[in-house]
């Protein structure tokens, strides 16, 4: 299993963090340029990666104001689970911590780490950019 994380703490309270994360259609404004044909619903998501696949994702799993379980709804090359967990750090101060983890074989490994990688930076600091 191949993990990628990044964390941001965001200057919110955890029940306004965990409420944006908890539906879909929130998770548009976090994804890349890359992603086109975006569609959702609170609990399930399709789009487009530019000159790659389509997706569709759905949450799985809820628990209110600490983690989002996210993982495909359709067939996918390889094993993938998205997880958010957020964890207050005062008052107004959350901790927002996007974890991927992945089966990876070693040529998928070699492709997809770099892209992956820069997924969970990016979808954390857009966090951080709009609930600023």
């Amino acid at each position: 299993m191949t993990v990628f994380e990044s964390k941001q703490t965001i200057n919110k309270p955890i029940e306004t963090v965990y409420s944006f994360l908890a539906d879909f259609n929130n998770h548009s404004q976090l994804m890349p340029d890359n992603i086109s044909d975006w569609s959702s619903s609170k609990d399930e998501a399709a789009f487009a990666i530019k000159n790659m696949a389509r997706l569709a994702l759905k949450i799985s799993n809820r628990i209110e104001n600490q983690s989002i379980i996210i993982v495909p709804a359709q067939e996918v090359p390889f094993n993938v689970e998205m997880r958010w967990v957020v964890s207050t750090l005062g008052t107004d101060s959350t901790e927002a911590i996007l974890t991927i983890s992945a089966e990876l074989n070693m040529m998928m490994k070699m492709m997809a780490s770099g892209p992956l990688k820069k997924l969970t930076d990016h979808q954390t600091s857009q966090l951080k950019k709009i609930l600023a």
